[in-house]
C-alpha cells in the first residue's frame, strides 16, 4: 500500500534514542549549555575512535575546513585543489580563508576526485589539496598522499560523509595534516549541527582551539567556572566556531552506536543493490578492496536516454509517493556565483557535470524500518513508470 502524506519519509532523518535526550536534559539541569566538559569528553571519545592524536570540536564541518586552512597558513591567492562534485561549503571555506579554489574532475566510477586530474592542476601557486570522500567512499589516498609529498602540499581531508570510512586499514581523516568531519542532522552520527577537526600536531590543535573561540587564549571557556573568574587574552582575530555541550551531549551517545548504525546502513545498501539491480539505473560501484565504505549516501544515476524520464522528473515522482530524496550534488561549475567569479564552465568538468545532472540520493539511515526500505524500493520502481510523472 502506498504511503500517505502524513507518512512522508524524510530524507536523512536521524536515529535519536532516549540516552541522547537524557544527556541533553542533564546539561539543561546543570545550566552548562555552552562549551564545557561534555565537549571535552566528545573530543576525547572521537580521538579514541579515530586513533588520532588531537581532536577539536567545532560548530560545523565548514568551520573545520576554514580553521584547518588558517592553521595551514594559507595566504591570499594560494590555490587549493578540490572536487567539483561536493557541497558548496568546500569551495566557500577556501574562499573565506583567502584562497583560490581550483577544481579537478572526478573519476566517473568512484565519483571521487581523480588524482591524475589533480596533478594536472598543480602550479607554483598550489598550497593544498582537499579531497572529499564522497558518499563515504574513500578517495585514492595512496596517490593523493604521494602528490602532496612530492609537491610539498598540505592535505586536508573533507570527511563530511566519512566518519566510519577506512582506506587500506587506516581511518579517513588521519592521512592529511587535518581531517574535517560533519555531525549535521543528516549525517551518520549527528549533533544537530557540529563538526570535528583531527590534527597531527599539538601546535595545530592549540591554534585551532584559539581560533575557534574568538582568538581568546586557550581554555577561555573556563572563565566562568566554580574555580573563580579567569581572565583571558585575545591573541588572534578568531571566530565563533565552538561546539556547545548540548550538541556534544547528543554526539557522545551517537558515537557509541556508530558501528551498529553502520551495519544497519550496510544492510539497507545491500538490499537496494539486490532489489534495484533489474532497473535501467546506474547503482553505486562496489566498495574497493581493502577499504571500508561509510555508506552515507546511496546514489542512483538517472540517464534519461535509458529510463525515459529525467532526473528531475524522477524526483517529482518520488515526492508524489511521499518519499524524500536528495541531490548530491549539482556540480559547483553549474552555480552562477562560481561562474561569475572564477569563470568555471560545466563543460570543463564533464564527469562531475554529467553526474550532477543525473544523481539522486534515496533514503539511507539507521532509522529506516524494513517497511520503509520496501516503500523506497517500490517507489523507485513506480517512478520509472511513465504514468507516475503524468500531470
Amino acid at each position: 500500500m502506498p504511503r500517505s502524506k502524513d507518512q512522508f519519509l524524510v530524507f536523512g532523518s536521524p536515529a535519536i534514542k532516549e540516552a541522547e535526550m537524557q544527556e541533553v536534559m542533564a546539561s539543561m539541569k546543570t545550566g552548562w549549555l555552552g562549551t564545557g566538559p561534555k565537549v571535552m569528553r566528545f573530543e576525547q571519545d572521537f580521538c579514541t575512535y579515530k586513533s588520532s592524536k588531537h581532536a577539536i570540536a567545532v560548530n560545523s564541518c565548514t568551520a573545520a575546513l576554514h580553521l584547518s586552512m588558517l592553521a595551514a597558513c594559507l595566504q591570499p591567492g594560494d590555490e587549493v585543489i578540490t572536487t567539483p562534485l561536493t557541497f558548496c561549503a568546500t569551495a566557500n571555506a577556501i574562499i573565506h580563508a583567502g584562497g583560490v579554489p581550483v577544481l579537478a574532475d572526478v573519476d566517473p566510477v568512484t565519483l571521487n576526485i581523480d588524482p591524475v586530474q589533480v596533478e594536472a592542476k598543480i602550479t607554483d601557486r598550489t598550497k593544498a589539496i582537499i579531497p572529499v570522500h564522497f558518499a563515504g567512499r574513500p578517495c585514492n589516498m595512496t596517490a593523493l598522499c604521494e602528490l602532496a609529498q612530492r609537491y610539498s602540499l598540505v592535505l586536508i581531508e573533507d570527511c563530511a560523509h566519512a566518519i566510519e570510512t577506512e582506506y587500506q586499514g587506516r581511518k579517513a581523516g588521519t592521512f592529511g595534516s587535518f581531517g574535517c568531519f560533519s555531525f549535521y542532522v543528516t549525517k551518520n552520527i549527528t549533533t544537530g549541527e557540529g563538526g570535528m577537526i583531527l590534527t597531527q600536531t599539538q601546535e595545530d590543535a592549540d591554534r585551532i582551539k584559539v581560533l575557534a573561540l574568538h582568538g581568546m587564549s586557550q581554555d577561555a571557556w573556563k572563565r566562568f567556572s566554580d574555580d573563580g573568574y579567569n581572565h583571558y587574552q585575545v591573541v588572534e582575530a578568531g571566530f565563533k566556531y565552538n561546539m556547545m555541550d548540548i550538541q556534544a551531549a547528543i554526539g557522545i551517545h551517537q558515537l557509541q552506536r556508530v558501528t551498529p548504525y553502520w551495519h544497519r546502513r550496510q544492510q539497507i545498501w545491500q538490499q537496494y543493490n539486490q532489489t534495484l539491480a533489474d532497473l535501467p539505473l546506474t547503482l553505486p560501484a562496489p566498495p574497493e578492496p581493502n577499504t571500508i565504505h561509510g555508506y552515507h549516501l546511496y546514489t542512483l544515476l538517472i540517464d534519461e536516454s535509458q529510463t525515459g524520464i529525467s532526473r528531475d522528473q524522477f524526483l517529482v515522482a518520488m515526492h508524489r509517493q511521499h518519499i524524500g530524496t536528495g541531490v548530491h550534488y549539482l556540480s559547483l561549475p553549474e552555480h552562477p556565483y562560481y561562474q561569475q567569479r572564477f569563470g568555471w564552465q560545466p563543460q570543463d568538468y564533464p564527469h562531475a557535470t554529467r553526474i550532477g545532472r543525473q544523481t539522486v540520493s534515496i533514503p539511507l539511515s539507521a532509522k529506516l524500518l524494513d517497511q520503509d526500505v520496501e516503500d523506497v524500493v517500490a517507489a523507485v520502481h513506480q517512478s520509472l513508470d511513465a504514468s507516475a510523472i503524468a500531470a
